[in-house]
């Protein structure tokens, strides 16, 4: 008997020292269970894979917890130290794994990434509500809000401390036990319903593909848009037709240059009814679910509606503010663009075309007037906009604002072969940050361009952490026979991401919570925004738009057009945009659910503000990832809204010198370092001198003579 008890224990130590072992290799295996030991601490992207994500999650979750537990039941009375700074440096584990997790999931999926997704949503969104419904973890936290003018605290650590508050009570610290309860659930379908819409416009983008087998179809397109086709072809295993997709860089070309109205029309559906087919991945039931949701989360929280809840936090402050600036510029766009919808019925009237404008006449129409009354052929700019070219461009106007260097990395890993890494440092050579960039599409990345961030900045024991940012796009490939060729708006949309780039970059905060981008949804575009500014002017085209076979800066004639040509369709392009804006707050308005499908919706609310029909919102409800998975629930408004503080800001330039050091400065030392530290107008307006207003945005997209103008824009 006592041998055979020594056998079992001899069993049993032999069976728990092989789980040590393997969980020894299990966690050795494991980057994110270990030091990154990379260049700057980079996530070490070539040791990643597939497996590692989801018990790396869990584990975070679980450690994460632990911390929060233990700041919660912390015998001792709360302090900032032990509270409030606690709980900003804990997860740290669970910030590294998912800030690589869900930027890959954007930018490099998979099947199998996407299922993981999936599986852990529920886990985040528990582990989030666990948090925020600890009733003696906010315990602890109103004993020191009550007590904040006592504390002695600085302008950060006041800051920190005000964003928990309000965090735990718009998380429904407040609630009862039941309401907690009812919250949860909404958290939950919330997150897996936000991550479903989401893949299906992938898929929807991703299944698309108009075939052309006969060159005569192929009539108007430009040469390098039909070799990018032929590309697209042979790599589908197509070799010898022609291919063209949803994504934006190849489907909006081809509306663009295509005389053959059939083809135009048949991509354009596909286009606009992305995950609007009665299918497996329709989107109807999903979007009108999470407006619904959101709705009913935010009257559980003893709001109105979703938009209110939102945008408390905003700059600007409340519901009425952004249909005032919306409505003050819907009036003058659409007289703009029915006026433009007039010039293009009589150039189609002498093709010989009856009937009204449709959507996919637009842009090919437009092109043809842009010729017509400026000479001016997007084709022809595109030779000056070779990728290279303008990122030498970015990187000197940043430079000369700011003093900043960008070099190259070569020692860096990335996450995938088209992604190319640079280091950012002062003039003096001083480690600002890593950057990023992907460039171009691909079906594991979904459409758009953004910029993120896979470590904020923060400073540690008075040593500055250097912060990692990256910026995605989806830009015009390039060909067996050319480079990356950009259009003007392709140009734009890379200065535009960059400056959100410096955003993160030139943090410098205590606090990663209060870091760069960390700031009101409708502040966030300004450091972007503005950057668009110095892309068209003259002297900075000089700089970068030389041509890729020649290097012949792009003649003085051609700049002139461009210039002439700067307000030519602005009633379409602000149109579109502000029926999409409006289109999220009527959406996010609503005080009780929804009880029409989307499509229903949608119609009634761009009737209600009469939308012309040969446009539709830039965004139909199907595929508006912005305010459905992409964080910008009624917050879609924060462009035009930004767009009157860029406007104002550029021309503190504007009117001095393009590169005014003493502008550059207090822009640098007021906005893109201060991160979310300060209420936005009070860095506005130290840097600006006064509240912005809103006659330079009138005035840059040929509105300013169509009614009397705001003064001043007021949050």
């Amino acid at each position: 008997m006592r041998k055979k008890s020594l056998f079992l224990m001899l069993v049993i130590g032999n069976i728990l020292t092989i789980q040590a072992q393997e969980k020894q290799e299990y966690t050795t295996m494991n980057p994110f269970f270990q030091a990154y030991n990379t260049p700057f601490n980079v996530p070490p992207f070539d040791k990643i894979k597939n497996e590692h994500f989801k018990p790396a999650i869990l584990e975070g979750i679980a450690k994460h917890q632990a911390e929060i537990d233990a700041i919660a039941n912390n015998p001792q009375p709360a302090t900032f130290e032990n509270t409030i700074l606690a709980m900003e440096n804990a997860g740290e584990l669970l910030a590294n794994v998912n800030t690589v997790f869900s930027n890959l999931n954007s930018a490099n999926t998979n099947k199998e990434i996407q299922n993981i997704a999936k599986e852990t949503a529920p886990n985040l969104s528990a582990h989030r509500d666990n948090i925020y419904l600890n009733e003696k973890l906010f315990a602890r936290v109103k004993s020191l809000w009550n007590q904040k003018e006592s504390l002695g605290l600085n302008l950060e650590q006041a800051k920190i401390l005000d964003n928990a508050y309000k965090d735990f009570v718009r998380s429904g610290a407040n609630l009862s036990p039941a309401d907690k309860e009812t919250l949860r659930k909404i958290n939950g379908t919330l997150s897996l319903t936000s991550l479903k819409y989401g893949q299906n416009i992938l898929s929807e983008t991703n299944g698309y593909e108009l075939v052309v087998a006969d060159k005569k179809d192929l009539a108007g397109l430009p040469k390098g848009i039909v070799d990018a086709a032929a590309a697209d072809a042979k790599a589908k295993g197509k070799d010898g037709k022609w291919v063209f997709t949803l994504s934006n860089s190849s489907v909006m070309p081809f509306l663009q240059y295509s005389s053959n109205r059939e083809l135009r029309k048949q991509i354009w559906n596909s286009y606009q009814t992305r995950a609007n087919h009665d299918d497996a991945a329709d989107n109807k039931k999903n979007a009108v679910e999470l407006a619904n949701l959101r709705g009913q989360k935010a009257r559980l929280l003893g709001y109105t509606s979703h938009a209110t809840y939102v945008l408390e936090e905003s700059m600007a402050k409340k519901p009425e503010n952004v249909n005032k600036l919306l409505n003050d510029l819907w009036k003058p766009a659409l007289e703009m663009a029915k006026n433009e919808a007039a010039d293009i019925q009589k150039m189609m009237a002498k093709d010989g075309i009856k009937g009204a404008v449709q959507p996919y006449d637009w842009r090919y129409y437009t092109e043809k007037i842009r010729k017509e009354r400026f000479d001016l052929d997007e084709e022809e700019l595109k030779p000056y906009f070779s990728l290279d070219q303008v990122r030498k461009g970015v990187f000197q106007v940043t430079e000369n604002l700011y003093g900043i260097q960008i070099k190259p990395l070569s020692n860096v890993p990335t996450y995938h072969e088209d992604v190319t890494a640079w280091e950012v440092t002062e003039k003096d050579g001083m480690h600002l940050g890593v950057l990023y960039m992907d460039f171009h599409p691909r079906e594991s990345k979904r459409g758009g361009a953004w910029m993120t961030s896979y470590r904020s900045q923060k400073t540690v024991d008075g040593k500055r952490v250097a912060p990692v940012v990256s910026i995605v796009c989806n830009f015009t490939k390039p060909t067996a026979t050319t480079p990356a060729l950009l259009t003007f708006d392709e140009v734009s949309t890379f200065f535009h991401e960059f400056g959100h780039a410096l955003h993160g970059l030139l943090s410098n905060v205590t606090y990663r919570s209060l870091a760069g981008t960390s700031v009101p949804r409708d502040f966030v575009e300004l450091p972007s925004q503005i950057m668009e500014n110095w892309a068209a002017e003259p002297e900075v085209l000089k700089i970068y738009a030389k041509h890729y076979k020649t290097g012949e800066v792009i003649p003085e004639a051609l700049v002139n057009k461009l210039k002439k040509a700067g307000t030519f369709d602005q009633g379409f392009t602000t149109t579109e945009y502000l029926a999409a804006s409006l289109l999220d707050l009527e959406y996010h308005s609503q005080t009780k659910d929804i009880t029409v499908d989307t499509n229903a919706f949608e119609k009634a609310a761009m009737t209600k503000i009469g939308l012309i029909p040969s446009i539709i919102p830039r965004y139909r409800s199907t595929y508006f990832s912005h305010i459905f998975s992409g964080g910008y629930s009624s917050g879609y408004y924060s462009y035009i809204w930004s767009g009157v503080l860029d406007t104002d800001a550029f021309e503190a330039f504007k009117t001095t010198t393009l590169f005014n050091p003493e502008k550059a400065k207090l822009f640098r030392e007021n906005v893109l370092e201060k991160g979310g530290t300060e209420d936005p107008m009070v860095l506005y307006k130290r840097f600006r001198g006064a509240e912005p207003s809103i006659e330079p945005l009138l005035r840059k997209r040929g509105l300013d003579k169509k009614q009397e103008p705001v003064k001043k824009l007021k949050g």
